[in-house]
């Protein structure tokens, strides 16, 4: 997740303080006050006294403004109009009307670089304060799930598309019950602070039922008539139009399988040990969350293997739906075959990069992710320091039982 930058940062970082993808042009124009001072200086000493460098004087203040603090702004204001004067007096013009009207330019708008620093680091740190209040409102609506809950091995990213952002309308959650560990992804209709307490409403619901319903389709039931109750409370379109794809799962402690229920959504993908990707298609297409009055069967949880050593991969259509500058859409299968990863950080860190190199860092949309990996029998916990291991070109061997297989003895092999 990311962190709220703190306000008016150190003397030479701007107001809000924080990196920046522009991190060298930003040097570059903190060093320009004195390489302008000192230029202005020089082109004085060097040309003759009709000729003026009151416009780099005057342009030093002003590119100080908003990266320096406010007494470094004025003591490069301060500066400026010193050389100005002291170039003045060098020349012998001192005591001209040009030279007053340059000197009393210099000083106008270092005064006017002063006022501009001072708002604009006002405007910094009313944008920290709302960086701060809205990573807590993230933490409180969406918290970060632990990194291991019931053997599992948990790792999530939420990367919004504006930046700054926190909160929007994708979710995740992830809760050891006494069924297994249940978890849901999804992703609600609309932007804003509508969706956001859309958000809230269906990750309380889940937390309440995943503890008490005994199958993965009554959970699904139950967010359904949690949505319905907040869609009858909301007026306007809301009450006829919202909705939420969502993608439904449980983990068993005792089998090695995993059931899903698919409303609407992307379809999860199952990472093998191997490097093989596979997938979960639902076997019957669903409607999302919120539209159960429109029609369509009751849930069914489709059951799949989930051997150990793989990993499950969760993901809203912020993924599946980033273009390239061709409008080619990304393809986490086709981009993910072959490759292995020691964990399900490591996972997402490599997606996420490989989703901005494909994009150019231009995505539109924001992008939930939750990965979960159940450890092979004898493999040591795996931290974030190790590196990606790259690709080793194996292929998968031997056929694995599908879906099909395991229905036609039953819901648990």
């Amino acid at each position: 997740m990311r962190r709220a930058a703190a306000a008016g940062g150190a003397d030479g970082e701007g107001p809000g303080g924080g990196a920046s993808p522009y991190r060298g042009a930003r040097r570059f124009l903190r060093a320009l006050p004195p390489l302008l001072i000192l230029g202005g200086v020089v082109y004085d000493v060097a040309t003759p006294p009709t000729y003026s460098a009151a416009p780099l004087y005057s342009a030093a203040p002003l590119i100080a403004a908003p990266f320096f603090s406010t007494l470094t702004t004025l003591l490069t204001g301060l500066a400026a109009v010193l050389a100005s004067i002291g170039l003045h007096f060098y020349n012998g013009t001192a005591d001209t009307i040009p030279a007053l009207t340059e000197v009393l330019t210099v000083v106008t708008v270092s005064a006017l670089a002063v006022l501009i620093n001072r708002v604009a680091r006002r405007s910094g740190q009313r944008l920290a304060s709302a960086r701060v209040i809205a990573e807590t409102a993230q933490k409180a609506v969406l918290p970060t799930p632990p990194e291991r809950i019931g053997g599992l091995q948990i790792a999530a990213r939420y990367e919004a598309a504006q930046a700054d952002a926190f909160i929007g309308g994708d979710l995740f959650a992830v809760q050891d019950t006494p069924h297994g560990v249940r978890l849901v992804v999804g992703d609600v209709r609309g932007k804003g602070l509508d969706a956001v307490e859309a958000v809230a409403v269906i990750i309380g619901a889940f937390r309440e039922a995943a503890e008490q319903e005994s199958t993965l389709e009554g959970v699904a039931a139950r967010l359904e008539r949690a949505l319905a109750r907040e869609g009858a409370r909301r007026a306007g379109l809301d009450a006829f139009e919202g909705f939420t794809t969502a993608v439904l799962a449980e983990i068993p402690g005792g089998d090695r399988v995993v059931r899903v229920v698919n409303r609407g959504h992307p379809e999860p993908l199952l990472l093998h040990a191997d490097g093989g990707v596979e997938p979960l298609r639902p076997s019957e297409a669903a409607l999302p969350l919120g539209m159960g009055d429109l029609g369509g069967g009751p849930d069914r949880a489709d059951v799949t293997p989930y051997p150990q050593g793989a990993t499950l991969l969760f993901h809203t259509d912020g993924l599946s739906e980033a273009r390239d500058a061709a409008g080619v859409f990304y393809d986490p299968a086709e981009r993910l075959a072959g490759r292995i990863f020691p964990g399900p950080d490591e996972l997402l860190d490599a997606l996420v990069a490989d989703v901005r190199r494909h994009t150019d860092g231009g995505t539109t949309d924001d992008m939930a992710l939750l990965a979960v990996s159940r450890r092979a029998a004898g493999q040591p916990e795996r931290r974030r320091t190790m590196p990606v291991v790259p690709p080793d070109g194996a292929g998968r061997s031997g056929r694995r039982p599908s879906r099909r297989d395991l229905r036609a003895g039953g819901d648990r092999p």
